[in-house]
């Protein structure tokens, strides 16, 4: 069972831009707690769109009922060989084999529209694992965004590790606060119980986890 992770991502003041210089300065409180450079990583989004036919198509072109309209795939960087898809408005999420894209493709239910890839760097901070990065588009340079992984080994309770969590993130905001950026990290819960999911963390948190974080950090760009 994998251990509890929290996902935080970087809001700007009002007026400001993300910048490379904040990732560095990210990286650089990382540095100053004590963290250890140990590679790096990448999981990424996909955005599918159900493919309209004219035999199956309602009026203007509605979906069938049954066909969800749109659905997230997300690959992570720990579990190289599944593959997580959720349907938010359903509030579902499911755990396939990584050919599950393939066979996608093959029925030509859904298709690709926009992939977002979050990659960056990993530190070992003791107990904690620290994954920072950014999140750019397919074929992009362009920054969308930067996120934070925190990980800790010890619990895989989400209730047992909340008080710990909480602890290490006053820390971290306080090293941030430091540098006088112009933003902060937000960490934003997801339901889980609308997802079915309990109080045990699996990569299933994870993945609505992304969904979650990104809708938040999508909202924070558009601010």
């Amino acid at each position: 069972m994998p251990p509890v992770k929290w996902l935080m991502h970087w809001h700007p003041s009002p007026g400001a831009t993300l910048n490379t210089q904040i990732l560095l300065e990210a990286c650089g409180c990382a540095e100053s707690l004590g963290g250890a450079k140990d590679g790096r990583w990448k999981t990424s989004i996909f955005f599918y769109r159900a493919m309209t036919r004219d035999t199956t198509a309602g009026p203007a072109g509605q979906q069938p009922g049954d066909l969800p309209r749109e659905l997230l795939g997300v690959a992570l960087h720990e579990r190289p060989g599944l593959y997580f898809s959720i349907v938010r408005p359903a509030k579902l999420v499911l755990q396939a084999d990584a050919a599950f894209t393939q066979v996608m493709e093959k029925l030509q239910s859904y298709k690709a529209r926009v992939a977002l890839h979050f990659e960056g760097f990993q530190y070992q901070l003791g107990d904690f694992c620290l994954r920072i990065g950014k999140c750019a588009a397919n074929n992009s340079e362009a920054l969308r965004g930067i996120m934070m992984e925190v990980e800790y080994y010890p619990l895989s309770s989400i209730e047992k590790s909340r008080a710990v969590m909480e602890d290490f993130f006053d820390v971290w905001q306080e090293a941030v606060a430091k540098k006088s950026l112009p933003g902060h990290f937000i960490h934003v819960e997801s339901n889980f119980s609308e997802y079915g999911l309990t109080d045990q963390y699996s990569f299933q948190h994870t993945a609505v986890q992304y969904a979650t974080c990104l809708q938040q950090l999508m909202a924070a760009g558009r601010g």
